[in-house]
């Protein structure tokens, strides 16, 4: 059976996006070597990491706002990840891509039952921020996995959302540095 993890890119100080959800230099990395993956050109350590959790994934759960904001890829999940979840308490638009591998659910247990479904024995990635941060603190994130950028963005949305209770993790089981970007992976510490 997969895990769910929690994932996005970050900054030294915690945020994935200014204020006004403008990503800046954190993706930088992702034009920053030679090796093509997904539409990127990244290092050889970060394209092989990239592919295997892109591999691994068989559905992602993202919340309203990220989907609005791309307005939900177009349809086409990122990453050749078979399905979306969209945690919102707003259905999907009316006429949006009918035929897209994208499910509207109101709350995070549902988004979580439905993934894990669609997913299959694959991980389910779960978009960090706001729902990212929902899930963990409801106990549903097995692991969290951060590309850290060198960059610090002093205020914005924050990686783990609004929560305020503490999470313990596990000393970081996957560590790789590659060019302009740390990819890091803690297991979650349960009870």
């Amino acid at each position: 059976m997969g895990k769910f993890v929690m994932h996005n890119v970050v900054s030294v100080d915690g945020f994935i996006a200014d204020d006004n959800d403008d990503v800046g230099p954190l993706f930088d990395w992702y034009f920053a070597g030679d090796v093509p993956v997904g539409g990127f050109t990244v290092t050889r350590q970060s394209a092989d990491y990239l592919e295997s959790t892109w591999a691994q994934t068989g559905c992602l759960v993202i919340g309203r706002h990220l989907f609005d904001l791309m307005n939900g890829w177009d349809g086409t999940p990122p990453a050749g990840i078979a399905h979306v979840v969209v945690v919102s308490h707003r259905p999907r638009p009316q006429g949006w891509h009918p035929d897209a591998p994208y499910h509207f659910t109101g709350d995070i247990e549902a988004a979580a039952e439905q993934a894990k479904m669609l997913a299959q024995d694959r991980d389910v990635g779960i978009a960090a921020g706001e729902v990212g941060g929902q899930f963990l603190a409801a106990g549903l994130v097995d692991e969290v996995a951060m590309d850290i950028a060198p960059v610090v963005i002093g205020s914005g949305k924050r990686f783990f959302g609004s929560i305020r209770t503490q999470q313990l993790l596990e000393d970081p089981d996957v560590v790789i540095r590659g060019h302009r970007v740390l990819h890091l992976r803690y297991a979650v510490r349960h009870g």
